[in-house]
């Protein structure tokens, strides 16, 4: 087993609704699972609301626009054959 481990992060369900309301569930569940992790420590981290709701708000157009994490390009998982 490796040393280094990342917090596992339970789903809020205001971020699990953001996700059902904007129809981006199925864009989150495809995401690697580091990916889906770091998003939601990232946003419930955050002190303030406000803060949470900017950083949902960027997971959210990130989703959509399919090519970003966390202002980083992404280029998606390799297809399998």
């Amino acid at each position: 087993m490796s040393p280094l481990r990342r917090t596992r992060y339970p789903m809020p369900s205001f971020i699990l609704s953001a996700l059902k309301k904007n129809n981006l569930l199925k864009k989150y569940q495809e995401r690697p699972p580091y990916q889906r992790n770091d998003y939601v420590g990232w946003i419930t981290r955050a002190k303030q609301d406000k803060t949470k709701q900017k950083r949902l708000s960027q997971m959210l157009n990130e989703l959509r626009a399919g090519d970003l994490y966390m202002k980083m390009n992404w280029h998606g998982l390799p297809k399998r054959s």
